[in-house]
């Protein structure tokens, strides 16, 4: 009887060769997926941000710019996770200046 403690060369070779066609399902739908999560990133951070904008004028008693918030310690970014400014608007709105997307303009 042989003592067989190891694989063989030809497991170990259909082992790769699984995690090789699992890595080639897998990586192309994680790269098309990279700009939806940076999108709903950034509506996440207006989410806070406008939260904190809230509490900054609940307390303050007048609306803040993105630099007071920044400054006062509200908030620890100025910019959304995809690099684009947040900005508020007169009413107290937080917004990202983007030119392709209507909707997000006051």
């Amino acid at each position: 009887m042989r003592n067989e403690n190891g694989f063989t060369l030809i497991e170990m070779m259909i082992v790769l060769l699984i995690i090789s066609v699992l890595m080639l399902i897998a990586l192309p739908s994680m790269t098309k997926n990279n700009a939806i999560v940076k999108s709903l990133g950034c509506e996440a951070t207006i989410d806070l941000v406008q939260g904190q904008v809230g509490a900054y004028e609940a307390e303050k008693n007048e609306l803040p710019t993105i630099d007071q918030l920044f400054d006062d310690n509200y908030i620890d970014t100025k910019v959304c996770p995809d690099k684009e400014p947040l900005l508020i608007d007169s009413e107290g709105k937080v917004y990202v200046n983007n030119e392709d997307e209507e909707d997000e303009t006051p």
